[in-house]
C-alpha cells in the first residue's frame, strides 16, 4: 500500500530504529519488561539495546539514549525516570558461613573474599559503598573473583565463592528461597534509580517519543 492509502493507526504508528546503551541491570530489569509489549504493539518500531558500562557520550557513539542512575546524568542532557530508587544488597551462601563470622560492619569485608566489578569506564574495581545513621563509607574490597557483570557475579556468589554487592531485586528471590544470606542490610541505603536521558534537541522523533512514554515512571 502507497502511505496515503495506509489506515491512519498504520501512518500515525512509530516506525524507526532507538539505539539505547544501558548496563545490564538497566537492561533486564527495566528496559526488556518494559519495552517487550510496545514492540508488539508497533511493528514498524524497532529497539536496539547494547549493554554497556563505558558511560560513553551517546551522541558520538550514534545513540539515541541511555540509563543512567539518576547522580550520573549530565547536565545538558533530558532525563526521565524510568525505575524507582535501588538498594543494594550483600550477600552470600549459607556454606560460605558455615566456616566465616557474619559481618557486622563494612569493615569486617576485610576479612572475607568479596567478588569485585571491574569497571570499563576506568579500568578499576567498583567500591562497596554503605551508609549507615548519616555515616557515609567507600571500601575497595579484595577476593579472588572480578567480574565485568552482575550475571557472573551472582552465579558466583551462588556458588559459595563470596560474597556479592548487587542490585537487590537481583538476589531476592534467592534470599527468600535460603539460596542467599543477607548481611550488612542495615548499611544498605536507598539511592537514585534508572533515569533514560538523551540530547535537548528540536527534532524529536514519534519512535523515541514512544519509547520515553513507555518506560517514564510515575514520580512519587
Amino acid at each position: 500500500l502507497d502511505f496515503l492509502e495506509q489506515p491512519p493507526s498504520l501512518r500515525d504508528s512509530p516506525v524507526g530504529t532507538v539505539r539505547i546503551t544501558a548496563a545490564e541491570h538497566a537492561a533486564n530489569s527495566v528496559l526488556w519488561p518494559k519495552l517487550r509489549n510496545v514492540v508488539d504493539q508497533y511493528p514498524g518500531l524497532h529497539v536496539e539495546i547494547t549493554v554497556d558500562y563505558t558511560l560513553g557520550d551517546i551522541v558520538s557513539q550514534g545513540y539515541d539514549a541511555g540509563v543512567r542512575l539518576g547522580n550520573q546524568v549530565a547536565k545538558d542532557m533530558i532525563a526521565v525516570r524510568i525505575g524507582p530508587d535501588l538498594r543494594i544488597a550483600v550477600v552470600g551462601t549459607p556454606e560460605y558461613f558455615a566456616h566465616r563470622d557474619i559481618p557486622i560492619t563494612p569493615h569486617d569485608l576485610a576479612q572475607h573474599n568479596c567478588i569485585n566489578l571491574r569497571l570499563a569506564t576506568h579500568g578499576g574495581l567498583l567500591p562497596w559503598d554503605f551508609e549507615k545513621g548519616g555515616q557515609q563509607i567507600k571500601l575497595r574490597v579484595t577476593g579472588q573473583w572480578v567480574f565485568n557483570n552482575s550475571s557472573s557475579i551472582v552465579r558466583a556468589a551462588l556458588s559459595g565463592q563470596g560474597l556479592a554487592f548487587v542490585p537487590e531485586d537481583r538476589v531476592l528471590g534467592d534470599i527468600a528461597e535460603g539460596r542467599l544470606i543477607r548481611v550488612l542490610d542495615d548499611w544498605c541505603d536507598y539511592y537514585p534509580g534508572y533515569h533514560l536521558y538523551y540530547p535537548n534537541r528540536k527534532a524529536f522523533s514519534r519512535a523515541l517519543g514512544v519509547v520515553v512514554d513507555a518506560l517514564r515512571h510515575p514520580v512519587s
